[in-house]
């Protein structure tokens, strides 16, 4: 059993895992013959002075996650850098319907790489948006729906072969399950509470429900809905706070065509402020450009390996301090290329954000 340890002194890193790496039908169909993540990374071109781009990566190069060797040297990073588990994403759109499947499936079906591992169900539509160069388009590629209680216990059905994996985080026994938007879900369908009767016929303690938000007045409610911890990721209310505070330098930066600009500190602070006001696990990003995928619309976080580091020292000292409730820490992302959001070594930085979080969170 993949335990989660409880620790304040040692708090628990799990990093998003973004399984688009790969191609698919539907991909094909969409974006053209071939298209992954990569093809938006690869021609992302600077777009102002000084501004980083492309970000290639280093030591994994431009990879296919159906290759399990690239699996496996993903896994044996991560736990060489401290990484406790992979959070997979993980996309059930109703009636049985799922993309990006392959990768997760097949660590399942193999039982390698032996690293520990979580589901987070990434559950919202696909749109243009998401994934081109031309963030202002919003037309539905895939939308994500909710047809009844069968199809949410079908899910549970699908899911639980996960939870019983030796690998699968648990907190006292109980899998980890993260939901990206709990709010979408119809009241109707109780996924929690279904679940957690699910759960019980199939012999479980339980499930630790984690709910997913970028914003702080949805936290409240997402407890109400039953969920035991909720992940708040800052960086969409900063935006917002931004576009207030700095209303002519917005304007500025529109006329110029210059995507939206966030200090690290403002981000930083904001996170620390809400997680310790309304008890949330803090989602810690390490950068954030998102110009790859949407250009002059995109969002970028200024941001360097050193922020990263104090940050985790900072998040970690409120720890020991009894400021947060909770040891675990949610990193976004291991593999988010296309946001300019990884972990994995680049060219320019190397390992420099994998040394961060190791000395961050070490002794």
């Amino acid at each position: 059993m993949a335990e989660l340890k409880i620790d304040f002194n040692h708090p628990a890193t799990i990093a998003f895992y973004l399984p688009q790496f790969h191609p698919i039908p539907e991909n094909d169909q969409w974006w053209g013959k071939g298209f992954t993540e990569w093809t938006n990374v690869g021609k992302a071109k600077p777009l102002f002075p000084g501004h980083y781009q492309p970000h290639v990566p280093a030591d994994l190069g431009y990879y296919d996650l159906r290759v399990p060797e690239t699996r496996e040297q993903q896994a044996e990073m991560a736990r060489q850098y401290g990484i406790d588990g992979f959070c997979y994403w993980h996309y059930w759109f109703g009636n049985g319907k799922q993309l990006l499947e392959r990768p997760f499936n097949e660590v399942l079906e193999s039982g390698r790489p032996d690293f520990p591992f979580c589901l987070g169900w990434a559950n919202h539509s696909w749109k243009i948006k998401t994934w081109s160069n031309e963030g202002k388009f919003d037309k539905l590629l895939i939308e994500q729906k909710y047809p009844g209680v069968q199809d949410c216990k079908d899910h549970f059905k699908f899911v639980l072969k996960a939870f019983l994996d030796n690998r699968y985080l648990k907190i006292d026994g109980k899998p980890i399950f993260l939901i990206w938007e709990p709010e979408s879900i119809p009241k109707e369908i109780d996924y929690v509470k279904i679940w957690r009767e699910e759960a019980r016929l199939n012999g479980l303690k339980g499930i630790v429900f984690i709910g997913f938000t970028f914003y702080q007045n949805k936290i409240d409610y997402i407890y109400k809905l039953g969920y035991d911890h909720v992940v708040y990721d800052a960086i969409k209310d900063v935006v917002e706070m931004n576009k207030t505070k700095k209303f002519i330098k917005q304007i500025i930066r529109k006329f110029f065509n210059i995507p939206i600009l966030i200090n690290y500190s403002d981000y930083q602070k904001e996170v620390l402020n809400v997680v310790t006001l309304k008890e949330a696990l803090p989602c810690v990003i390490p950068n954030f450009d998102h110009t790859p995928r949407s250009g002059k619309y995109g969002l970028i976080l200024k941001s360097s390996p050193l922020h990263f580091k104090n940050f985790l020292i900072k998040i970690k000292t409120y720890l020991k301090a009894g400021k947060l409730t909770t040891p675990i820490i949610f990193i976004k992302s291991w593999n988010e290329w296309g946001e300019g959001n990884h972990l994995e070594p680049d060219l320019k930085y190397s390992k420099s954000y994998l040394e961060s979080l190791k000395e961050g969170l070490g002794d």
